[in-house]
């Protein structure tokens, strides 16, 4: 009979054991969000829920037979919650618990408006009429990225790629490659700097390689903690074109990017405007009013890479701008840059609405030939009409010579006769 008392007693400490030390629960909490901390236990009626941090006890809970109270009328201990310290006020007023949940077991702490400052190690300490349970919480807050800028920066007196990463932890790591790769060394310059919250921006520039003005460059930003990459990657280009003449303007994803969303845009350092949107999962196209009936893209070509643009009968004073093309997935991205110049037709006359003056050059051209036919005409009348009376005077001066020399010869032979 003592055996089996002794048994009995076994078993019934090993539970207990078992309930006390419950698994450790690991919790990732982001920045300004709420974070769940869970606690669960057997109701037992008359429970007690207490919380501590780094063994501080940061919040407190009781509710009694009579029925649950709210949270604000059950401190019994609040005079001396305000007592222990920094620590204990960390969660003031953004930490609660449900008080119908806790008669039914759930002790699960909810604080609101997360921050760096709330990480650590969190006991879960409940008393009950049946007994107490302890439940260890280990809470990581981290701030993942939430977007990733790559732009083409002058500012430095040449030009390079920034890009830039803004309110993160921990600091993430950022890389830089080319497409297609290049033998040159690339040497970024990373900053990390960080604000009175503890989050990160980083700013990592690249000076853009010489020589070489088709080439893309990627940026890679990835996390300790294991979170997705972010990629993005930019080439900048410049076009001419022809006013009146179809122009293709390029736009190729890289190989990463695999049945991207497509988005272009047009700029002219006035009004930026939003030519069309294509999506190469489900092949929905759809373009703005203004451009509907000087573009057209290649829905075909879209989902292997190629979204490049086709503008028809262009007009210096409406196409001549910016044209950006964005393929776009979850944490990836690729911009192509085109500043595109239309010029009117070498010798022709622009149909863009602005005054030509061609005319008068074509009007002064006319004249000056019909002045010169004007005068070659009356050059060769002039002509005609005075060659005969110089043949009159020829023949006079003829006939003149010839009685002079008959005379003269008359007067040498005269003497022979006598």
């Amino acid at each position: 009979m003592a055996a089996v008392r002794t048994w009995a007693c076994f078993v019934l400490w090993i539970g207990l054991t078992r309930q006390d030390k419950a698994p450790d629960v690991f919790m990732t909490c982001m920045v300004s969000e709420e974070c769940v901390l869970p606690c669960s236990f057997q109701p037992g009626g008359e429970e007690t829920v207490e919380w501590f941090k780094q063994e501080v006890m940061v919040y407190k809970f009781r509710r009694e037979q009579d029925g649950d109270r709210g949270n604000d009328g059950n401190y019994s201990d609040s005079s001396k919650q305000q007592r222990r310290g920094p620590e204990s006020q960390q969660l003031a007023g953004r930490a609660s618990v449900l008080p119908q949940l806790v008669s039914r077991g759930n002790a699960t702490l909810v604080v609101s408006g997360s921050g760096l400052k709330d990480r650590g190690t969190y006991r879960c300490h409940v008393h009950t009429s049946r007994g107490e349970h302890n439940a260890k919480v280990i809470v990581k807050v981290e701030a993942p990225i939430r977007g990733l800028s790559l732009e083409l920066s002058r500012l430095s007196g040449y030009e390079e790629m920034k890009c830039t990463v803004r309110d993160v932890f921990p600091a993430p790591r950022v890389s830089w490659a080319t497409e297609p790769p290049t033998f040159q060394a690339l040497r970024p310059v990373t900053r990390v700097l960080a604000n009175k919250r503890g989050l990160y921006t980083v700013d990592s520039r690249l000076k853009r390689l010489s020589g070489q003005p088709d080439l893309v460059y990627v940026c890679k930003v990835t996390t300790s903690y294991g979170g997705p990459a972010w990629t993005s990657s930019l080439r900048e280009r410049e076009i001419r074109g022809t006013e009146g003449k179809d122009l293709t303007i390029p736009c190729s994803a890289p190989s990463y990017l695999h049945r991207p969303f497509l988005d272009w845009s047009f700029s002219d350092r006035k009004d930026p405007s939003h030519i069309l949107t294509y999506d190469s999962r489900t092949g929905h196209s759809a373009s703005s009013a203004p451009w509907g009936d000087h573009v057209e893209l290649d829905g075909f070509r879209v989902p292997f890479g190629d979204g490049s643009l086709r503008l028809m009968d262009p007009k210096p004073s409406e196409h001549t701008g910016s044209y950006t093309c964005v393929f776009s997935l979850q944490h990836n991205t690729h911009t192509e840059r085109s500043d595109v110049t239309i010029e009117p037709p070498p010798g022709g006359r622009s149909s863009s609405g602005q005054p030509s003056y061609w005319w008068i050059v074509g009007l002064v051209v006319a004249v000056l030939v019909g002045a010169l036919v004007s005068m070659l005409v009356y050059l060769k009348v002039k002509g005609r009409t005075s060659k005969p009376r110089d043949d009159r005077e020829e023949v006079t001066e003829l006939n003149v010579v010839k009685d002079w020399k008959a005379d003269t010869h008359l007067t040498e032979s005269s003497p022979m006769t006598t």
